[in-house]
């Protein structure tokens, strides 16, 4: 089965390329020599440790790994920019994205936004997460050219499961976590964006092993795949 997310992007790329109107037709000399022009399509992926790829190789990350699957059903995207780091909070993304403004070249065809879970770590309520996230959300589809259908969210992976939480009170980080995705997913559906649920995918870690990287939190690269 495809993932959801690869199907979106997919139709999204794909529809971006029907609304453009074919130029017409000139008649070209034999002895010219025709360059066509690439079409750049760009990914902004914003987020913490799930979005980098914390343990796991650059082409395991969940953005390279769902680039090279387009490429293999024809859709290029040539232009990939990470603004993520492990440990990044909601603040501590806006800040940076504040700070690298200038870098930035907006719009982006894909603006991918996957934050959160160091605001609940260690064991914080939601307090202040809705109203940072919902900053987030306005600044990502700013920078996808306020095109609220190039910008998708994901949800937060539960690491209540992950030997790195034994000895916690696991119970209550589910808890948490599945109150923080309730905020997020109400704010993309409120902002009229793609929300893909992959938690419940990562709940899986607690029967397959394979599933963690080697340091026993993060996904490893089978479960970004």
């Amino acid at each position: 089965m495809i993932p959801f997310v690869l199907i979106w992007i997919g139709s999204c790329l794909l529809a971006d390329c029907r609304k453009s109107t074919p130029a017409p037709i000139q008649p070209i000399d034999s002895t010219d020599t025709v360059t066509p022009t690439p079409v750049r399509k760009s990914w902004l992926a914003l987020g913490d440790s799930y979005t980098i790829g914390q343990s796991v190789s650059v082409l395991e990350r969940f953005p390279a790994q769902t680039i090279d699957s387009l490429f293999q059903r024809g859709l290029f995207i040539n232009d990939l920019t990470y603004i993520a780091a492990t440990g990044w909070t909601c603040n501590a993304l806006e800040s940076t994205i504040q700070s690298r403004s200038a870098e930035l070249r907006p719009p982006y065809s894909i603006v991918s936004l996957l934050i959160g879970v160091n605001d609940q770590y260690p064991l914080r309520d939601t307090f202040g997460y809705r109203e940072k996230f919902t900053r987030l959300l306005a600044k990502s589809i700013e920078l996808a050219g306020n095109r609220t259908d190039r910008v998708f969210v994901l949800s937060i992976p539960d690491y209540s499961v992950t030997p790195f939480a034994q000895g916690s009170d696991t119970t209550l980080i589910r808890q948490q976590l599945d109150r923080y995705n309730i905020i997020n997913k109400e704010e993309s559906y409120r902002y009229g964006v793609s929300y893909t649920d992959i938690t419940p995918s990562t709940r899986q870690a607690r029967y397959d092993r394979t599933l963690l990287a080697y340091d026993s939190l993060h996904p490893s690269g089978k479960e970004y795949a």
